[in-house]
């Protein structure tokens, strides 16, 4: 099962080491890759240790971030229901290239498109998310 995990600074300061700290005392939650994000004007850092599961290209990593850039993603867990979910919105017409196969992917283009609320009501699954 992946990991994640996060924290928001009000120091100011680049702390770029301590997201790698904390990824790196997870590593047994997921072998296969990491990566962390990093937004200065907010200071907020989210890192993932990804076991790969559904998706196994490098198409899946995390942090992910939205087709809009407007939203990005760490996820642990699986929508059961995402392949559903992606037909759902070619269906309404959203023009999405996908550009992988995870469920990761499926559900932050259905954030970007329905909202949080929406899509959270729409899954089947067993998951946490940090947006």
């Amino acid at each position: 099962m992946c990991g994640i995990v996060g924290f928001f600074s009000t120091d100011g300061c680049n702390n770029q080491n301590i997201v790698v700290d904390m990824m790196d005392a997870i590593k047994h939650r997921g072998p296969d890759d990491k990566g962390f994000w990093h937004n200065s004007e907010s200071n907020v850092y989210l890192g993932h240790r990804r076991l790969s599961v559904v998706d196994l290209s490098s198409l899946g990593h995390q942090p992910m971030t939205s087709c809009s850039d407007r939203y990005v993603i760490v996820f642990n867990g699986e929508i059961y229901n995402h392949l559903l979910l992606r037909k759902s919105l070619n269906k309404s017409g959203v023009n999405i290239t996908w550009r992988g196969h995870s469920d990761t992917e499926t559900l932050l283009a259905c954030i970007d498109t329905w909202g949080l609320k929406k899509t959270i009501k729409k899954c089947s699954g067993m998951f946490a998310i940090a947006l």
